[in-house]
């Protein structure tokens, strides 16, 4: 099965090439996408020059698409997506710390396998904050393996900007597809707080949790919907 790893981006000039160095050593890997999200900075900048650098006949290709207006994480995950002829893609953040290619293998396991239609890695032991939160609320983990199609099917997930993940777990629970949960020990990220400083960072992360929760509610509400159509087909 040919595999395809999707790196978002915005304003990860700083950031990305720590995981780019780790993804391009995946045999597993056949490509990598940097989707840069109409970043400010030189993410773009950056991904070009890694992927003329390190492109080698035994490395996975390294491509940039370019979006000329943010659309936010799940308009970028949807134009990788749907850029790519790949059997499975595994999204990955662009701010990942101590993520290595057994982290990229163990996530893409049970998918490659046939066990599953998506796994999640779910951090432990990066740091406290990080690991807190994904004990709290897995589901929202931007590290996850899974079957294009069933990706690109979703309908509206372009739309969807941080609230991506929980509209594909509620999907594919709505839809009864298998998931596993992997844990990927020592990996973390950087916190909004640490890139855009106190006041902005917390701005930005209420601002995602409200597209999260937007999120929450409409797909909540499709999978209410369908339940009711389905109902009415049975009577």
């Amino acid at each position: 099965m040919k595999v395809a790893a999707i790196v978002p981006a915005y304003n990860e000039a700083t950031r990305i090439e720590g995981v780019l160095r780790v993804l391009v050593e995946c045999p597993l890997l056949h490509e990598i996408l940097v989707v840069n999200d109409g970043s400010l900075d030189d993410t773009a900048e950056v991904a070009l020059r890694f992927a003329h650098t390190h492109a080698a006949p035994d490395k996975p290709l390294v491509r940039v698409i370019n979006l000329p207006v943010n659309r936010g994480k799940g308009g970028a995950m949807f134009a990788g997506a749907t850029a790519t002829d790949a059997d499975v893609i595994i999204f990955f953040d662009a701010d990942l710390i101590g993520l290595k290619p057994e982290h990229v293998a163990r996530i893409l396991k049970p998918v490659l396998e046939g066990e599953v239609a998506m796994s999640i890695g779910v951090f432990r032991g990066g740091r406290l904050s990080t690991d807190m939160a994904q004990i709290l609320v897995p589901y929202i983990s931007g590290q996850r393996a899974l079957l294009r199609e069933l990706f690109t099917e979703i309908p509206g997930i372009e739309r969807t900007r941080s609230g991506v993940e929980i509209a594909l777990t509620l999907h594919f629970k709505r839809n009864r597809y298998p998931v596993a949960m992997v844990v990927v020990e020592g990996v973390t990220h950087t916190m909004k707080e640490e890139k855009l400083g106190w006041a902005r960072g917390v701005w930005a992360r209420a601002k995602m949790y409200a597209e999260i929760g937007k999120a929450f509610l409409r797909y909540t509400r499709l999978s209410d919907l369908r339940h009711k159509l389905l109902l009415k087909r049975e009577e």
